[in-house]
């Protein structure tokens, strides 16, 4: 067996795509009916597909998963992040550990929660 891709619900598609390109360089591979598959293997679907197919709400803000993105320019990304256009709500504010490690936490527009660190 083989994990193939990682969803994640979105509200608008446009909006996450360029939030997605703009922050994280992540680039459309296909776009069919409301999902777009992006680069390193991630799903955005439409909140209305995927409310449709589980029969239930999605619940922003949830905090049961996150994506883990690792950075060398940890500088240039928070730059990036403080900049974006729209208003970013971070969980952690910028932080570095003992060990030199830097990490920063927040949600993307639809309050999926994401991490982004520095590789060990």
């Amino acid at each position: 067996m083989k994990l193939k891709n990682v969803l994640i619900v979105v509200k608008d598609i446009e909006k996450s795509k360029q939030f997605y390109k703009e922050l994280f360089g992540l680039d459309v591979i296909m776009e069919s009916d409301g999902n777009v598959i992006l680069t390193e293997g991630l799903v955005l679907q439409e909140k209305s597909v995927w409310e449709d197919a589980i029969e239930r709400n999605v619940q922003p803000q949830n905090n049961a998963t996150l994506l883990y993105f690792e950075e060398t320019d940890m500088d240039g990304f928070l730059n990036r992040l403080s900049s974006y256009s729209e208003q970013i709500q971070y969980v952690n504010p910028p932080m570095e550990f003992l060990w030199g490690q830097r990490m920063v936490r927040f949600y993307d527009l639809d309050g999926n929660l994401i991490e982004v660190r520095t590789p060990n």
